[in-house]
């Protein structure tokens, strides 16, 4: 009887001492996921402090701004264009009517950061001629447009083609490329072949024109490419077969030519494939192993 009694005694002891353990790894298991969300949900202290460090130099750069040095203030928005964030290039807006040209063109550049419509709102004043009389920054300005890729900046950029600066036409012509909208493609195919009032007083006054500058001319025929359009081949086809143009050009056009990929052009093509010009009989080659393959060797 006595050894029955110590025998259950000891299995009782037994029980209680398993059901804690259980218990206890229970609550272990219980706890161990909430540990895990926790650590998972509260950012890292090298995070946090990343994170405080972003916005500490933000707020310095902000500070800068006010300087009365030009050059700090120059510098102040370049760094906030660096940190490549909405809330940086937030700050550096108001760099855009500053009253120094560096600031104004390094602000064109740090507001890149912002939503593409929101950065196009900020940089569509800064081509109007009437509000921005400095050419600098409005060719910076057209740049900065075309790498927003919005849309808002299309008939801005179109009115800018004709401005008297021709960096700033070739810019502008640059960034419609960029943007890829067809609302682009009459303007670009006017610039083609357009004449342009010469420079110089005497010119002037005698009204006497020159063809439009070749840079500007080459731009045009790229980003008519980039664009797509059909409605550019005629005019394209002119520019290749122009043997009075420049080689640039001429190359240009037979690119475009081979990105729209219209069957219209592969007789001009085929016709430049014994031009003086190697690279040009290059481009035209390629051009037309992707627009009639059997005939282009």
């Amino acid at each position: 009887m006595f050894k029955r009694g110590l025998c259950a005694l000891l299995a009782f002891y037994c029980f209680a001492y398993y059901a804690a353990h259980m218990s206890a790894q229970q609550d272990e298991r219980d706890v161990q996921p909430n540990v895990r969300s926790s650590a998972e949900q509260s950012p890292s202290p090298s995070a946090r402090a990343r994170v405080l460090s972003v916005a500490e130099e933000i707020e310095t750069q902000r500070i800068r701004l006010q300087s009365s040095e030009a050059e700090t203030r120059r510098d102040a928005v370049m760094r906030l264009g660096s940190l490549e964030r909405s809330d940086a290039s937030r700050a550096a807006v108001v760099a855009i009517s500053d009253r120094a040209v560096s600031v104004r063109v390094a602000a064109t550049r740090a507001v890149l950061a912002l939503p593409a419509d929101e950065a196009a709102a900020l940089l569509i004043p800064l081509l109007e001629r009437r509000r921005e009389r400095n050419e600098v920054v409005r060719l910076s300005t057209a740049y900065a447009l075309g790498e927003t890729q919005s849309r808002a900046g299309v008939l801005p950029l179109v009115a800018a083609l004709g401005d008297r600066s021709a960096g700033v036409r070739g810019a502008a012509a640059v960034a419609l490329g960029q943007i890829r909208d067809d609302r682009a493609v009459p303007a670009l195919i006017e610039v083609l072949l357009r004449c342009v009032q010469r420079s110089g007083f005497v010119n002037r006054l005698l009204r006497r024109r020159t063809e439009e500058n070749e840079f500007v001319r080459r731009s045009a025929a790229r980003s008519l490419g980039q664009i797509g359009s059909r409605a550019a081949v005629p005019r394209l086809i002119e520019v290749l077969g122009d043997e009075g143009a420049g080689d640039d050009l001429r190359r240009e056009a037979a690119r475009a030519l081979a990105i729209i990929a219209d069957p219209a052009a592969i007789l001009a093509l085929r016709t430049v494939l014994t031009a003086r010009d190697p690279y040009l009989a290059r481009i035209a080659f390629e051009a037309l192993q992707r627009l009639d393959p059997t005939r282009a060797r």
